[in-house]
């Protein structure tokens, strides 16, 4: 008996040794598949509310971009836009036009309001009250339009924002900056609005120095950035620039409220940094479950089972239910991982619509009225082949970037033959390659117009350089066409002259300039490295296309 007890003893604490090596392996492994599997929902979520803040800050600089008409004192300034503003994006809650006005322009300004239809024209403050025109000596920021039209947005027609502290000191700050501004958190469209942000980005005419007015986006913060699927392992909150301590959220019908965090509350998981309007926007990540007593519970399972068996018998059973949560573990990775996947494949669709969006802007710009239709279907066949290249090389890499040089092969532009490249060889974000592609297909496009100064086409040379430090790096590129002159070479059309001077410039962050020599036609773009290769944009795509692991 004593042997018996002896034996049976030495069982019990093998037993006792295996559960609770097998509680301890539990544990570690709860931890680390729930700390892996919170960062890259996180991360997933994070580059995705980036792309969506992308696309909706590229909507305003297209549309700041496009704006041709002599006068800002109109009422209908946003008439030649509405098709391509809702063709491009449609979540945003009113657009607005905006014209700085100066005091003699005031009450032609209200004219052109009540001759518009809008219920009260006359310039009053933001709070509605009148203002006296004859006593104002500097310039005023009025609302002229808004899209769209009812009888909420109607009633804002007419009035002055400078004296709103968060709408003035976006203004400021784009008067100032000369670049979109998002603003502050505000209520839109009335003092228990849904909180939402105002984007305006500022419109400088041909020959203007200063901006004339500003197109303004506004869109409700749920959406844009605090969207969340409920069976997700974390809560999303942004954290209030306008206090310390304070945290905006989102229920679960989409409405944001505001709360204090308290010095002794548990800290976030996370936090990531987003940029919206040239600001930095911070959001705090709250796992939904606490990852060290889940994984306790399930050691302390595993354990009593282990204890409560003896022998092989306990051991192996609290293998096969070791390895039975495992499994679990892992089928729940792999069902986020199909939820990413599904999140990745909707962003994808929205680039497609941006893309077709971008197709749409360049066939209106194409096939104006009065456009020979033979040069302006060569035109559009021609802006589309460019785009279609750019993107067959992205997915190609998988979007994460292209070498420069491959877009000056001869499926992408015309007569590449006759191009003479040089440059080191770099490869440039997406955004930028875009951009790049349908400027190098304009260049090369007009360059084969007309005969050059000695009878033959004209050569031309398309070079670039990258100087200073890495920090401060510059990124030179110059087109240069020899044997041609102003005389002989066709002028750019309007869609030409917004991309050289505007569209391609902003979206690379530089500046251009294009002259004419004695004997040549030169274009230069000059901007900063940092924008031209965009490493942030890279390892937001490196992120969602890594691979998830395998649960250990």
């Amino acid at each position: 008996m004593v042997r018996l007890g002896f034996i049976i003893g030495l069982i019990a604490l093998i037993g006792a040794l295996l559960s609770g090596l097998a509680a301890y392996r539990v544990h570690e492994q709860e931890l680390a598949i729930d700390g892996i599997a919170l960062a890259r929902a996180i991360d997933v979520h994070a580059s995705l509310v980036q792309d969506r803040l992308t696309e909706r800050e590229l909507l305003a600089r297209v549309a700041s971009g496009l704006f041709r008409a002599p006068s800002v004192i109109k009422a209908n300034m946003l008439q030649p836009l509405r098709s391509s503003i809702y063709a491009f994006k449609t979540d945003f809650v009113v657009a607005a036009w905006v014209a700085r006005l100066k005091p003699n322009e005031l009450d032609a300004a209200s004219k052109e309001l009540a001759a518009a239809g809008f219920p009260n024209p006359a310039i009053r403050s933001y709070d509605d009250k009148p203002l006296d025109t004859h006593t104002i000596n500097k310039p005023l920021d009025v609302l002229m339009d808004l899209e769209p039209r009812n009888n909420v947005t109607r009633a804002f027609a007419g009035r002055a924002l400078d004296d709103y502290p968060a709408m003035g000191a976006m203004l400021a700050r784009a008067m100032a900056e000369g670049k979109p501004i998002s603003s502050d958190p505000i209520n839109l469209l009335r003092p228990d609005g849904p909180i939402g942000l105002v984007l305006a980005a500022p419109v400088v005419q041909e020959g203007a120095s200063t901006p004339v007015g500003f197109v303004t986006f506004s869109y409700e913060l749920a959406p844009l950035m605090l969207t969340n699927d409920d069976l997700s392992l974390f809560s999303v909150a942004l954290k209030d620039p306008r206090s310390e301590d304070g945290e905006l959220v989102a229920s679960d019908r989409g409405v944001v409220s505001s709360r204090r965090v308290a010095s002794d509350a548990p800290a976030p998981s996370a936090v990531r940094t987003v940029t919206f309007g040239n600001r930095d926007w911070s959001l705090a990540y709250y796992a939904k479950t606490n990852a060290v007593r889940r994984a306790e519970q399930t050691a302390a399972i595993v354990g009593a089972i282990g204890l409560a068996l003896t022998g092989i018998v306990c051991g192996l059973f609290g293998y096969v239910a070791y390895n039975n949560l495992r499994l679990s573990r892992e089928i729940q990775v792999r069902i986020g991982f199909e939820r990413r996947l599904t999140a990745v494949i909707d962003e994808l669709n929205h680039r497609v619509k941006n893309i077709l969006a971008v197709i749409q802007s360049i066939v209106t710009r194409t096939l104006r009225h009065g456009a020979d239709v033979d040069v302006a279907r060569e035109l559009l066949i021609g802006r589309i082949h460019a785009m279609a290249n750019v993107v067959s090389l992205l997915s190609e890499s998988q979007w994460q970037g292209v070498k420069l040089r491959g877009l000056f092969e001869a499926r992408a532009i015309p007569h590449a033959d006759r191009i003479a490249v040089s440059g080191p060889d770099i490869a440039v974000s997406a955004r930028a390659a875009q951009s790049l592609s349908l400027l190098f297909f304009e260049l090369a496009s007009h360059s084969d117009e007309g005969l050059s100064l000695v009878g033959k086409h004209p050569h031309i040379v398309a070079k670039w350089e990258v100087t200073g430090e890495e920090a401060n790096a510059v990124f030179t590129f110059r087109w240069e066409e020899f044997n041609t002159s102003e005389a002989t070479r066709r002028p750019d059309s309007d869609f030409g002259l917004i991309l050289l001077d505007r569209v391609a410039p902003e979206a690379l962050g530089g500046t251009s300039k294009r002259y004419f020599t004695d004997a040549s036609y030169v274009y230069e773009l000059t901007a900063p490295m940092e924008t031209v290769v965009d490493m942030n944009e890279r390892d937001r795509t490196e992120q969602i296309s890594a691979p998830v692991r395998q649960g250990r």
